[in-house]
């Protein structure tokens, strides 16, 4: 058996004279023990409470006989997809089957099924017909109400329904799970239940539940789906929501409150617990779990998040109340790491949801709960709010000083806009000479004005007094350190000339994003309510949807105008909206009028097409090369000569925002003439 873990087969649990277990831990995800990991901190709660836990990890779902490895257990099983939904672990934004797994052996895709939690409970049920079953994890807590379905494209049934489980566990778990596996103990009615943070199935609704549009309407009427999302996404906070009732059929799903976030004195103790911080060892002959590599020596500090992006799950799963370690419980950990095998000095990252969120955006959060109808920092920070870092600057400063510790990084996502508004610390500072290990990741995710007011994200104005900010800091450090932006394209709201806006706001500043995403509407947000719908669920005002794959496909193209192959779409795109001026020389234009040939083409041309423009033309925009750090070798880059003119002096850079930009600047310059002969010296070109 290996040491330290829990047993993941008969012969391990026979080893520790156990007769049964008391629950199979059924998951998704290959098992590491390590907290980054819902199932570590979920089972090694448990353990500390008493029970017997087996584990299952990715059981073959093609028959019942592997969910019999351990025979029937004592009080029942517990079923998880694992750390990520089963089916945005599997497919794309653009539903193309994903090629690897990072949650399983060897990263290899294949070792668990779509909706893992319906087919591994379905099977559970084939196997013990009358054992009870409680699902928890991020999938089922997203999907507890009737949902819709990216996939299907249609709306879905409760989770609860679907699976035939007893109980729903929502949110993080760890005080629930106790409460539940007592009332499973008991062989206590499950209709009964009224443990926070739990759903349930009910033949009536009981007194002081909020009664929401049954699933049979809001499958059918998407105003009524979109005023249902709107009472539960009101309703998930543990002070003041209610709980809530919605019919699936002839039974009653029962969403109790939402529990309250752990205490300080919880979360200390639950990081406590005896994890291996790894993977189990029968995964090493296929190569060990990819995913353990990014938070092995990293370090969670915080849990929730104010910040209520649209797109963003998190107010559904772990709220807005944010609750946060001691600094002795985080100091311990950072001990820990440096004592671990491979242990290099570093200590990956310290944070959370949001890095720099620390404690609850102001004092009556705690006494009366997140407000309604207002965010904390949208459209502006909240006179309210209380942004302070200087704990936080104090417990990277203590870890730091750890021998063995040379140095500490921060790669969870900083609200840029929480930093601004903290007139009480120097962080960004602290932040810029300690903390960056050369490029620091921002996420403003779109320039529109109307388009930030759906994603909930803070005004343009405010990203660019940030970047100026961070350049100002940097240079009186003496450092050369960029941003790296996140956009994203498609998501409700943003037109074709939302998508041109952008583009030309990435020209201006010289900014060519490493990574862009299309909006992927995954359950359980604000933002997927109004993909479905075209409703705005907060006022019920309608919003446009790019739902046409080829205008997605030109919205995401218009984020990497400047990539060659991407001309094609662009110009589409520009003349679909009416934004032919954007095509040609000018400074402000995104491309040429014409595909830029190729070197040898021109080389074979002559030398007369590559002439300056006449005296008084207006002057030419080279396309620029592709600058993308991580995925260089994959472009193509542009085959203009190379231009070896300088940007003038007295200009504002644009290398702030990536290492390479100067080299960018020169594209705003018209073609130099070449002799035919010295085309060969100066090409340049990379395999696609």
């Amino acid at each position: 058996m290996a040491k330290g873990f829990l047993p993941v087969n008969a012969k391990e649990a026979r080893q520790l004279g156990w007769d049964a277990p008391d629950f199979v831990y059924v998951t998704g995800d290959a098992y590491v023990d390590h907290p980054s990991f819902g199932l570590a901190i979920i089972s090694r709660v448990l353990e500390a409470a008493g029970y017997r836990v087996a584990m299952l990890p990715q059981p073959d779902w093609h028959s019942c006989e592997p969910f019999k490895a351990f025979g029937r257990p004592k009080i029942g099983f517990l079923v998880t997809a694992g750390v990520i939904d089963s089916m945005v672990n599997h497919y794309t934004a653009a539903k193309k089957k994903r090629s690897e797994d990072a949650y399983s052996p060897g990263g290899q895709a294949g070792h668990r099924p779509d909706r893992a939690t319906i087919v591994y409970c379905n099977r559970i049920r084939e196997a013990y017909r009358d054992v009870p079953i409680a699902i928890g994890g991020v999938e089922a807590s997203l999907r507890r109400f009737a949902h819709y379905d990216y996939w299907d494209d249609r709306v879905r049934n409760s989770m609860l329904v679907d699976s035939g489980a007893d109980v729903l566990m929502f949110g993080m778990g760890e005080r629930s799970v106790i409460e539940v596996a007592r009332w499973m103990a008991e062989g206590r009615d499950f209709s009964e239940m009224r443990i926070p943070g739990t759903c349930v199935m009910a033949g009536e609704v009981p007194e002081g539940f909020l009664e929401i549009a049954p699933m049979e309407t809001v499958a059918k009427d998407k105003r009524a789906y979109a005023e249902a999302f709107k009472v539960q996404y009101d309703q998930q906070d543990p002070v003041r929501g209610k709980p809530i009732a919605q019919k699936h059929g002839k039974k009653w799903m029962l969403q109790n409150k939402p529990d309250m976030p752990l205490t300080e004195a919880e979360l200390d103790a639950v990081y406590a617990l005896p994890y291996q911080r790894t993977y189990h060892p029968m995964y090493e002959k296929a190569g060990g779990i990819p995913a353990i590599e990014e938070v092995k020596f990293s370090i969670a500090s915080v849990r929730g998040c104010f910040g209520a992006c649209s797109f963003c799950a998190l107010t559904f799963h772990q709220g807005r109340i944010v609750t946060a370690r001691s600094k002795r419980s985080i100091v311990d950990e950072g001990r820990l790491l440096t004592k671990l095998p491979g242990f290099k000095g570093y200590i990956h990252d310290v944070g959370g949801p949001t890095a720099n969120f620390r404690r609850p955006a102001c004092d009556k959060q705690l006494k009366a709960g997140a407000c309604v109808n207002r965010q904390c920092l949208f459209p502006k920070p909240c006179p309210n709010l209380k942004a302070d870092h200087r704990e936080y600057i104090d417990i990277l400063r203590t870890l730091r000083q750890l021998p063995g510790v040379k140095k500490v990084f921060i790669r969870s996502g900083i609200r840029f806009d929480y930093l601004l508004a903290d007139k009480k610390s120097n962080f960004l500072r602290e932040l810029s000479e300690h903390h960056v290990s050369g490029q620091l990741k921002v996420a403003p995710e779109h320039v529109s004005p109307r388009v930030l007011h759906y994603l909930g994200k803070p005004t343009v104005e405010t990203y660019d007094e940030f970047v100026k900010r961070y350049k100002q800091v940097n240079q009186a450090l003496g450092l050369k350190q960029y941003l790296v932006p996140y956009f994203m394209s498609s998501h409700p709201g943003c037109t074709l000339d939302d998508a041109i806006l952008l583009a030309q706001y990435m020209k201006r500043t010289g900014q060519h994003p490493d990574q862009v995403q299309d909006f992927y509407p995954t359950p359980g947000t604000l933002s997927t309510a109004m993909f479905f719908t075209g409703l705005d669920p907060r006022d019920m005002t309608e919003v446009y949807v790019p739902r046409d794959p080829e205008e997605k496909a030109m919205q995401r193209a218009l984020m990497h105008y400047f990539k060659p192959y991407n001309r094609e779409l662009v110009v589409r795109a520009l003349k679909k909206a009416g934004r032919e001026d954007l095509i040609g020389w000018g400074p402000e234009c995104l491309i040429p009028p014409r595909a830029v040939a190729s070197r040898q083409a021109r080389v074979s041309d002559g030398a007369a097409k590559c002439a300056r423009p006449q005296s008084g033309s207006v002057g030419r925009s080279m396309p620029p090369r592709e600058i993308a750090l991580k995925d260089r070798s994959k472009s193509s880059r542009s085959a203009v000569p190379k231009d070896k003119g300088k940007p003038a002096k007295g200009k504002d850079s644009k290398a702030e925002l990536n290492p390479q930009l100067q080299k960018a600047q020169r594209r705003d310059e018209p073609p130099r003439r070449k002799h035919p002969d010295k085309g060969r010296a100066n090409r340049r070109s990379t395999k696609r």
